[in-house]
């Protein structure tokens, strides 16, 4: 079916207090597999291309943008494209050209004033183009290069009122909060504060996030988005996945050479995941 917006299934989710799950596309595989876990779960899903996998990709977007957008266009599934964690201003504006429907503009390294800043600026060029941003405040650790940090540690956490007026100053249309999961997981042990995901909730009127959902239990996951989370995104899990189900393959047939033989398993492996997660956040 046509790629659908980011912006039509968060507020879709959101209208049904729901949430609606984003995967990380690394690979055709991963675009692949998440359409196949999406058409098994019944459910809509947003695949999502990061600054990281376009530097994986020799910095090129278009190559992979348009596969996944043509395995989402194959696929009977409701699936948007989204363009996350963008630090590039040059990638930001590669976002439209390429089709996708939305972007994730990442200034949180920034001062708080310089990520208003930057991000009232990718909103205003965003809009312009019908494209819907969301944004990160807060610090959600684990990202690629970052030391690591402690999810629990003071000044951390997104702060509501803050939140507020940050939504308010920028005009993002979602917004990414740190509240106690962290990317890079490949433990689902984090324990989220959902005392204040409520609070975030009330205190902003546009869609929560949440990152690093893959270290989230499924009971969490759901008691979030009964707190009020709507977009939950998912990365590390899937590579998990893929990488187990890839070792065993090539444990067991050490001789084995054609990628077709231990890939399809990745993949499937991945679909299963994306399956799970899909039941997670899209039960009633």
């Amino acid at each position: 079916m046509p790629l659908v917006s980011t912006g039509e299934l968060v507020g879709q989710a959101r209208s049904a207090g729901r949430a609606v799950a984003a995967f990380n596309v690394i690979s055709l595989e991963h675009a692949e597999a998440i359409a196949a876990g999406a058409e098994a779960a019944g459910a809509p899903a947003i695949l999502q291309v990061s600054e990281n996998a376009v530097r994986f990709h020799g910095g090129r977007l278009a190559p992979i943008a348009a596969a996944a957008a043509a395995v989402a266009r194959a696929s009977s599934a409701p699936l948007a494209l989204h363009l996350d964690h963008v630090v590039s201003v040059e990638l930001l504006h590669a976002a439209h050209p390429e089709g996708f429907s939305s972007v994730m503009f990442d200034a949180s390294k920034l001062s708080y004033e310089e990520n208003v800043a930057a991000t009232a600026d990718a909103v205003r060029w965003g809009h312009e183009r019908g494209i819907w941003v969301e944004a990160e405040l807060g610090k959600v650790g684990g990202k690629e290069g970052e030391a690591p940090l402690d999810a629990h540690a003071p000044g951390v956490r997104t702060d509501p009122v803050e939140a507020a007026a940050y939504v308010a100053d920028t005009g993002v249309d979602a917004l990414a909060v740190a509240v106690g999961s962290s990317h890079a997981m490949t433990e689902r042990t984090a324990a989220l504060d959902h005392e204040l995901i409520g609070r975030l909730r009330d205190a902003v009127p546009v869609p929560l996030v949440l990152h690093g959902s893959s270290g989230v239990p499924d009971e969490e996951i759901r008691a979030a988005v009964t707190a009020g989370m709507v977009k939950i995104n998912v990365g590390t899990a899937l590579n998990t996945a893929f990488t187990g189900a890839v070792r065993e393959v090539l444990t067991g047939q050490p001789a084995l050479v054609d990628p077709r033989k231990y890939v399809g398993p990745g993949r499937d492996a991945m679909a299963e995941t994306v399956a799970r997660f899909l039941a997670v956040v899209h039960a009633d």
